[in-house]
């Protein structure tokens, strides 16, 4: 059931996703060499919960494919792995790329993000990856206006992804989001102009197209969260929350310093 966010809880989708992005924000001089993913998990964890005074949506969250509850605060996808990381002990390194993807709920309401970082120089391939992914997904977002459809979100990405010669994952989308972390509808990252669900003002949705560097397939490791790229080619992700206005769109999970 796609939910219509009134004023108030419009306002306090606006809270949640502020607070989501100053997570990354802070985590953000952090991922550096060295440093293990579960620590950025820890100082995400310690802040979300101290600082904030929110609640880490992904702890202890059921999926809908049977998996064991997430054990980790945020998610770490690291060089191949296209989503769902699980922090761990493995220790960045000098050319890695990370998406650390961070969701907070604040007073009932989630913000979700995620934004990619460099551990160190990355390979020409590695930013030139990471700036097309960005690029798709703010393609992604300015296609959105009342009256228009979900199709023409996926198209804007999925046509630019691919005159690039990168491929777009298919078998995980953006999602509504609101109340309950994920809702309707699903926003696919590729499709048709003119197809799929109406935008409506009122509606809150996360755009965040997975885009990798080799072929679009992927698989789902063991863990039943970790998925990867099935060639081992890099994979890049950006995430934001985006709520539908009477004249088009407004960004909830922009930094309150003003970056992504």
């Amino acid at each position: 059931m796609i939910t219509i966010k009134t004023p108030e809880e419009q306002d306090k989708m606006r809270v949640a996703g502020r607070l989501a992005a100053q997570v990354l924000d802070m985590i953000g001089p952090h991922v550096q060499a060295g440093v293990a993913t579960d620590e950025l998990d820890r100082l995400c964890h310690t802040y979300i919960v101290d600082d904030l005074g929110c609640i880490p949506a992904p702890l202890n969250y059921r999926g809908s494919g049977g998996a064991a509850p997430f054990p980790k605060s945020i998610c770490t996808s690291v060089n191949h792995v296209v989503c769902h990381g699980i922090p761990s002990e493995r220790v960045l390194r000098n050319g890695d790329i990370v998406n650390v993807d961070v969701t907070v709920i604040k007073d009932g309401y989630h913000g979700d993000t995620s934004r990619m970082f460099f551990v160190g120089a990355p390979s020409i391939m590695a930013d030139r990856l990471t700036k097309v992914c960005f690029d798709a997904m703010w393609r992604g977002i300015r296609a959105i206006r009342p009256g228009g459809h979900l199709g023409d979100v996926g198209h804007a990405i999925q046509s630019y992804v691919e005159e690039q010669r990168f491929s777009v994952v298919r078998e995980y989308c953006g999602h509504g989001i609101g109340r309950v972390f994920h809702e309707d509808p699903q926003v696919l990252h590729y499709g048709r102009p003119s197809t799929g669900v109406e935008l409506l003002p009122g509606m809150t949705l996360t755009v965040e197209p997975m885009v990798n560097a080799g072929k679009r397939d992927v698989k789902l490791l063991a863990d039943g969260w970790t998925v990867v790229t099935k060639d081992h080619s890099l994979s890049a992700q950006w995430e934001h929350t985006v709520l539908i206005t009477d004249q088009g769109f407004e960004v909830l999970t922009m930094s309150p310093n003003g970056g992504s």
